[in-house]
């Protein structure tokens, strides 16, 4: 499986990684909602589970993905200052480019 995150949502998962809070945690990506080949994505700080995939990004950053929910495999994390503050998970290898 694979997961991108660009420089601006590295700088600030890294600032909540480092939390006291989330010492022992990963963050993962996950499926909030799904509508044919569509689908909403979510963060959250876990620990792995047994059918989770943990992938190494180029950032340092691991990510937690359900290895059984393939609209995870080529998601994209970005953080996005304008028009509004906030990620912005995508999966253009399943041609989700954002929400509708």
């Amino acid at each position: 499986m694979k997961c991108k995150i660009t420089r601006n949502a590295a700088k600030v998962l890294k600032k909540e990684l480092e939390k006291d809070e989330n010492r022992d945690l990963k963050l993962r990506v996950l499926v909030t909602h799904a509508h044919g080949d569509h689908a909403h994505y979510g963060l959250d700080m876990d620990k792995a589970k047994d059918q989770d995939e943990i992938v190494s990004t180029d950032k340092e950053i691991d990510v937690l993905l359900d290895k059984n929910e393939p609209l995870l495999d080529g998601v994209k994390i970005d953080y996005l200052y304008f028009p509004q503050e906030g990620f912005v998970i995508t999966n253009p290898s399943k041609g989700n480019h954002g929400d509708h």
